[in-house]
C-alpha cells in the first residue's frame, strides 16, 4: 500500500493540477465570473483533498481485505473513479447552490458537469501517477520493517 507521505502528494498533485484546468475552463464555459467559480473551485478542492485522502485509504484497505492487494484493474478504476466522485458529488452539492445562489437541481447539473470532467481526469491522473509512483510491494515493505 501507499504511504501517507505517498498519499498526501497524490491529493495535492490530483487538486492543484486539477485546480488550474477547471477553475479557468469552468469560468469560459458556465458564465459565472473569475472569482464565483475559482472559489468555487478552491473550496471543492478543499473538499476533494481531504474526501481523496480517505476514500483511497478506505478503498485501499477493502481491496487488501477483498483481493489481497491494491492492484487494480480497469474495471476496478472505473468503479473507483464513479464512486469517489458520487460522494464528492453528495457532500459538494449544497454549498454549489449557496454559493452561486441556484437550486439545488441547477447546482446538481452543475455538479454533475464537474463530476464528468473529473471522472475522466481522475483516471486519466492515476493511471499516469502509478506509472510516475508505482505502489510499493507490500510484501518488501514488510520485510524492511522486520
Amino acid at each position: 500500500m501507499r504511504t501517507t507521505a505517498d498519499r498526501i502528494r497524490h491529493a495535492l498533485g490530483f487538486e492543484l493540477i486539477g485546480l488550474i484546468i477547471f477553475a479557468p475552463s469552468a469560468t469560459l464555459l458556465f458564465g459565472y465570473n473569475m472569482f464565483e467559480m475559482g472559489s468555487l473551485a478552491v473550496a471543492g478542492s478543499i473538499i476533494a483533498t481531504f474526501w481523496n485522502y480517505f476514500y483511497n485509504l478506505l478503498f485501499d484497505h477493502a481491496m487488501v481485505k477483498l483481493r489481497g492487494n491494491v492492484h487494480k484493474t480497469t474495471l476496478i478504476r472505473i468503479f473507483h473513479a464513479f464512486l469517489f466522485e458520487g460522494g464528492l458529488l453528495v457532500m459538494f452539492l449544497p454549498l454549489i447552490a449557496w454559493h452561486l445562489n441556484i437550486t439545488i437541481w441547477m447546482a446538481f447539473k452543475l455538479g454533475m458537469t464537474m463530476s464528468a470532467f473529473y471522472l475522466i481526469y481522475a483516471f486519466v491522473y492515476n493511471l499516469v501517477y502509478d506509472k510516475v509512483f508505482p505502489i510499493p510491494d507490500t510484501a518488501a515493505l514488510a520485510a524492511c520493517k522486520n
